[in-house]
């Protein structure tokens, strides 16, 4: 995964809030991925619009640091389960 990848969550997946486990989730056909605080705000940010290092930046304002490899290894393993699509930049 490239710094200049805009990542964006596939068409078939929507990210909606949990109201009874409490915590966002991934609801794809047949599957639902239960997100912890951090991947549900990496994902808020998967639009398309925002590169892979945009996202580690903002982030980074937001809580101090970020790993950026952590982002990227988390955003691979969603790309792997066909989750989030890539545009290459």
């Amino acid at each position: 995964m490239d710094s200049t990848d805009r990542p964006r969550l596939a068409r078939h997946v929507r990210m909606t809030f949990c109201r009874t486990r409490q915590r966002h989730i991934l609801q794809r056909p047949e599957t639902v991925v239960v997100l912890n605080g951090s991947g549900a705000d990496i994902l808020a940010l998967c639009d398309g619009r925002h590169t892979v290092a945009e996202i580690v930046a903002e982030l980074g304002a937001r809580y101090g640091t970020v790993p950026g490899d952590e982002v990227r290894r988390f955003l691979t393993r969603l790309v792997a389960r066909r989750c989030v699509e890539l545009t290459h930049g």
